[in-house]
C-alpha cells in the first residue's frame, strides 16, 4: 500500500508543470526522492535556475497536491537549486569561475538596457545567484552610476588582476571606474574591444553562476568580438514598443542568430506608462510590438516592463528598483524577467539545444 501510495506521490510530483521552464518536473529531472513515513510525504526537488523565493512558491503548489493524495496528512516539500555550467560554442573555453554570461543587448539607444541589466543582475542575486555585471558599453559606461558605486575604484594585490567593487551584492565592473566621469573615451574600435576583453579577463569575478554584460547599442565591433572571443551562453533583446525601435531591434537579433548566440527572448521595456498622479495605465508608444517580434522569431517574450518614474528616480539614485522596492510591483517584474530568463537557458541545456553562453539584449 505505501508503495502504491509513492508511486502516486512521485507522480503528482514529476507532472507537475513548472511555469518557468515550461516542461514538467520529470523532464526537468528535478523530483529527487519521494518518501512516506506514515501519514507523512517528504520530497525532494531540485530546480537548474535560482529559486530563492520561488521555491515557497513552488513549495506550496506542490504540498497542494500531495495533500490531495489518500493517506497523506503532512507534506514536507524540500526545493533546492544547483546552476550548471552551459557548453560554449566551436572552440572558445569558459572563464575560469564564470558559468554562464548572460549578454543584454539592444538595436539602439535609449530604450533602457542599462537599467534591464542592472535590475536583471540584482533579480538573479534576490533569487539566490552569485552574480556579476560587466558594463561593456565603453563609451557610455553608466552602471557604476546606476548601482551606487560612484566613488568606488576597483583593488588589486598584485597589478596583474583587479577586485571588481561591490553593489547590493552584486559585483560591478566598467570602465567608469577607471576614468574622470567627464572623460570622453575618444577611442577607436580596436582599442575599445580590447578594453573590454581585458575588463573580463583582468577582474577577479571568482565563482560566479551569472556574468551579466551590459552591451552598447547597435551591432558593431564590440558585439562581433563578444560573439567571437568570449563563450556567451544567450542573449535578451531589449526594445520599446514602437515600430522604429523594433526594427532596430530585429537587427540586433539576427545578429546575434547569425554569429551562433542563442536568443534567450525579448524584453518590451516601457510597455504602458503609468501616470504618477492617478495610477492610469495607457500604451502611449503601441501595445504589443514586443509581442508580434518574439512570434515572428520563436522566441520567448522575457516580460513588458512598464515606464514608471519611480524606476527612473530609483536608477539614477544608485539604488535600483530591485532593491529599492523588493517586495514591490515593480521589483516583481524584473524578478519574474530573471526567472524566465534563467529557467529558459537552463531548459535549452536540458533539451540540447543551446550550448553557449547566454546575452542579452536591449535597447538601451
Amino acid at each position: 500500500m505505501s508503495t502504491q501510495r509513492e508511486a502516486a506521490l512521485r507522480s503528482a510530483m514529476e507532472t507537475y508543470t513548472d511555469p518557468y521552464l515550461g516542461i514538467d518536473l520529470a523532464s526537468a529531472g528535478a523530483v529527487k526522492s519521494v518518501e512516506i513515513d506514515g501519514d507523512r510525504a517528504v520530497v525532494l526537488v531540485t530546480l537548474c535556475f535560482p529559486a530563492g523565493t520561488y521555491g515557497t512558491e513552488l513549495a506550496a503548489a506542490l504540498r497542494e497536491r500531495a495533500l490531495g493524495i489518500e493517506g497523506i496528512r503532512q507534506a514536507d516539500i524540500q526545493v533546492d537549486w544547483q546552476i550548471g555550467s552551459h557548453a560554449v560554442k566551436h572552440n572558445l573555453k569558459p572563464i575560469q569561475g564564470i558559468r554562464n554570461i548572460i549578454v543584454v543587448a539592444s538595436g539602439k539607444g535609449g530604450v533602457g538596457k542599462s537599467t534591464t541589466a542592472a535590475n536583471l543582475a540584482l533579480a538573479l542575486a534576490h533569487e539566490g545567484a552569485k552574480v556579476g555585471l560587466l558594463d561593456a558599453d565603453i563609451y557610455g559606461p553608466s552602471q557604476p552610476q546606476m548601482m551606487g558605486l560612484s566613488a568606488e575604484r576597483p583593488s588589486t594585490t598584485d597589478q596583474r588582476s583587479m577586485v571588481a567593487p561591490v553593489a547590493y551584492g552584486v559585483k560591478v565592473m566598467s570602465v567608469g571606474f577607471l576614468v574622470d566621469v567627464d572623460q570622453p573615451m575618444i577611442w577607436r574600435g580596436p582599442m575599445v574591444t580590447q578594453a573590454l576583453v581585458q575588463l573580463l579577463e583582468t577582474t577577479r569575478w571568482e565563482e560566479l553562476d551569472y556574468l551579466v554584460v551590459d552591451m552598447p547599442p547597435g551591432t558593431g565591433d564590440t558585439q562581433l568580438t563578444l560573439s567571437q572571443r568570449v563563450p556567451v551562453s544567450g542573449a535578451i533583446i531589449v526594445t520599446t514598443p514602437q515600430d522604429i525601435a523594433l526594427l532596430d531591434a530585429r537587427k540586433g537579433l539576427r545578429m546575434f542568430q547569425k554569429v551562433e548566440i542563442p536568443v534567450l527572448g525579448i524584453v518590451e521595456n516601457m510597455s504602458t506608462h503609468i501616470c504618477s498622479n492617478c495610477g492610469h495605465e495607457e500604451h502611449i508608444f503601441g501595445a504589443g510590438g514586443g509581442q508580434r517580434m518574439a512570434q515572428q522569431y520563436g522566441v520567448a517574450l522575457l516580460a513588458e516592463l512598464p515606464l514608471d518614474i519611480r524606476i527612473r528616480e530609483q536608477t539614477d539614485g544608485g539604488k535600483p528598483t530591485v532593491v529599492a522596492e523588493p517586495d514591490g510591483p515593480l521589483a516583481r517584474a524584473y524578478i519574474e524577467l530573471a526567472r524566465r530568463a534563467s529557467a529558459g537557458l537552463a531548459r535549452s541545456s536540458l533539451e540540447g539545444g543551446a550550448a553557449f553562453p547566454s546575452i542579452s539584449i536591449e535597447d538601451t
